[in-house]
């Protein structure tokens, strides 16, 4: 236990600062998707550093009981849940900006700047917050679970506390964000066969050649004058937003797509037995958890702040591309 969870805390805060360190670095990085993926990074390393010593520890007493005080136990276990709903809410938000960018591009490019990035972290960590702080005030509800090896909330029956409001909340957020990726992929299958207008470049001639003149002159294609159904109206210059999702930001897009669905299922993955111990223990009010079930499903909760580093290395080329010329070693 000792070897696996410090071989996971040390990849954890490598991995996270290191990815947080690119981000912060290069200029190239600096855009919305990475700017979540940021804050994502930073709660896995705070996670780590805050956490998993005093598991550690607890592992290595060996005693069975907290000994380092009721205060101390609380606040391990509220940062627990904290850092735990941080990271659903965060995924959801990350999954809806990844449908308007694709679905609703010219909203996105223009709406989802670093401000509004600001603004969807204060607001994820708003509702982390209100999530796990109101424990912290009923008595019993934060405390050492030995079976665990940890502080955490306390998943009783479901007449003794309130936990089966927060697991079903934790569902419905995870839940919430595979839909929204759901539908990103109807909408990506269902716009697949849309087949482009083809470009005049040249003189066009028929009863439509007028309109498709303009649109191929309003989307950066075709030379000369401005075509006559465009006189007198105001066109926007190369530094304003783009109108449309060209080929290669259509790819770039859903490669972040991709990388963060991968993010969102591992969650996903690694959460999923340590959640159905918790609903076993709400509805059977005398279940009896097998050890080793419980120790590999608490310590998959602990894998989740690690591999999130490893995921973006393996499925986002630009980071790859950032990375080596960084470190060209």
């Amino acid at each position: 236990k000792l070897a696996t969870l410090g071989l996971i805390l040390c990849v954890s805060l490598a991995g996270n600062v290191l990815f947080a360190w690119l981000i912060l670095r290069d200029r190239h990085l600096h855009r919305a998707p990475y700017y979540l993926l940021l804050d994502l990074c930073l709660a896995d390393a705070l996670r780590s550093l805050a956490c998993f010593p005093f598991v550690m520890l607890s592992v290595r007493s060996g005693a069975g009981a907290w000994p380092h005080g009721p205060l101390s136990c609380k606040v391990l276990a509220f940062l627990a849940v904290l850092f735990c709903f941080h990271a659903a809410f965060l995924l959801f938000c990350v999954g809806v900006t990844r449908y308007m960018a694709i679905a609703h591009h010219r909203f996105y490019a223009k709406r989802m700047t670093g401000w509004t990035c600001l603004a969807v972290v204060c607001m994820v960590w708003t509702l982390a917050m209100a999530m796990a702080f109101p424990p912290v005030f009923d008595v019993g509800t934060y405390k050492f679970i030995r079976e665990e090896e940890q502080c955490i909330f306390e998943h009783r029956y479901v007449k003794a506390n309130d936990t089966l409001g927060f697991m079903l909340m934790l569902a419905a957020v995870i839940a919430a964000t595979h839909l929204v990726y759901v539908k990103l992929l109807f909408f990506i299958h269902g716009h697949r066969k849309m087949k482009t207008a083809p470009l005049a470049t040249g003189p066009v001639r028929g009863r439509g050649a007028p309109g498709q003149a303009a649109a191929n002159w309003t989307a950066g294609f075709g030379r000369g004058p401005t075509p006559p159904t465009l006189v007198g109206i105001r066109q926007a210059t190369h530094s304003q937003i783009k109108r449309l999702l060209v080929l290669e930001e259509f790819k770039m897009e859903k490669r972040l797509c991709k990388m963060f669905y991968m993010i969102t299922l591992l969650f996903l993955l690694l959460w999923s037995p340590y959640i159905v111990a918790c609903y076993l223990r709400v509805f059977i009010k005398a279940s009896t958890i097998p050890q080793v079930y419980l120790t590999a499903s608490v310590w998959m909760t602990f894998a989740q702040a690690g591999v999130n580093p490893i995921l973006c290395f393996i499925f986002n080329k630009e980071l790859r591309v950032c990375f080596r010329a960084h470190f060209p070693c």
